[in-house]
């Protein structure tokens, strides 16, 4: 049984990706959402696993009404470091909890789940893959993403050093930025797009900025605790499907899905960033073979379908 986040948009397409991944490599898959009589459902489909994504929007005690049935239960915290405050208390409901950050399997043990495993988001081919997008959306350098404050004092540095680009940035609040007006042409503000769209841009950039969001906004987070995260956000994966060159910031886990300076390239500052756009723009074979390596270790081996198989062999592990 597969419990979708029941956030709607623009989650849905996550559920939808998700849901298709683990039809894959099931045999049956019973899709449900939160509002729904999950226990009644549940007792009538007998499933093996209950599998929750998200489950922020999940009511405590539709869990523990499909566990009474002796019916197994995971949930997969896909915004983990973020939010422990609410994830601390629901994991505990759970005979096994997967989270996308390393950091936080050993904070869910503490607080007493038995069965904690890491495992990172992934990608989903029918969205992100690559694409040819018309001339008319091409651009030397893009970001796509909501202008937390981290993120702002980043750009607010970063855009001077490479303002004679064909740059671009997409997302929430970029008005925030202190000298907006003066970028105002290169930005599309508060523009939320749906993953194929997303993807299209990002198949149109030479190359594409990521840049991790702060684990201690308590503008935005709900995580008293704070711990620090060690691993990649969902992004790394996406923009790599899309067979572009990205330049990331560092988490400490990022070596171990693609190899720095071979398969992605990242920075350290703005000023490391700028001179390493130069060089790849610059060098264009060089740029697309980083590139391509990427798209094909991703494809091999970060897919949902891939992420399903590891999860499924650790939640019916003897």
């Amino acid at each position: 049984m597969f419990v979708a986040t029941g956030k709607g948009y623009p989650y849905s397409p996550l559920d939808a990706a998700l849901h298709e991944s683990l039809m894959a490599v099931t045999e049956k898959v019973t899709y449900v959402t939160p509002q729904e009589d999950i226990a009644g459902i549940a007792a009538y489909s007998r499933p093996d696993l209950m599998f929750v994504l998200d489950g922020l929007e999940m009511p405590i005690e539709k869990v523990q009404a499909v566990r009474a049935l002796n019916i197994r239960t995971a949930v997969w915290f896909t915004d983990d470091p973020y939010y422990t405050d609410d994830t601390s208390v629901l994991a505990t409901c759970y005979d096994i909890v997967f989270t996308l950050e390393r950091n936080c399997v050993d904070f869910y043990k503490e607080r007493g789940c038995s069965h904690v495993h890491y495992l990172p988001m992934g990608v989903f081919p029918g969205h992100f893959r690559p694409r040819n997008p018309p001339m008319s959306e091409r651009c030397d350098i893009r970001f796509i993403g909501t202008a937390f404050w981290n993120r702002v004092n980043w750009l607010h540095e970063t855009l001077p050093l490479i303002e004679h680009r064909n740059v671009k940035v997409s997302g929430l609040w970029w008005d925030r930025l202190p000298d907006y007006s003066r970028w105002q042409s290169k930005i599309e503000l508060d523009k939320w797009m749906e993953p194929g769209e997303t993807a299209q841009q990002y198949n149109a950039s030479r190359i594409v900025l990521n840049s991790h969001r702060a684990y201690d906004d308590d503008t935005v987070n709900r995580s008293q605790i704070k711990v620090p995260p060690a691993s990649p956000n969902p992004r790394m994966f996406e923009i790599a499907a899309c067979g572009t060159l990205q330049l990331t910031d560092w988490r400490e886990d990022i070596s171990l899905y693609y190899a720095p300076g071979l398969e992605i390239v990242t920075y350290d500052s703005p000023q490391d960033l700028a001179e390493k756009a130069k060089y790849y723009l610059e060098n264009e074979e060089e740029r697309q073979q980083i590139a391509l390596r990427a798209l094909y270790r991703t494809m091999k081996e970060h897919t949902y379908v891939s992420r399903f198989h590891q999860l499924l062999d650790m939640a019916f592990a003897p």
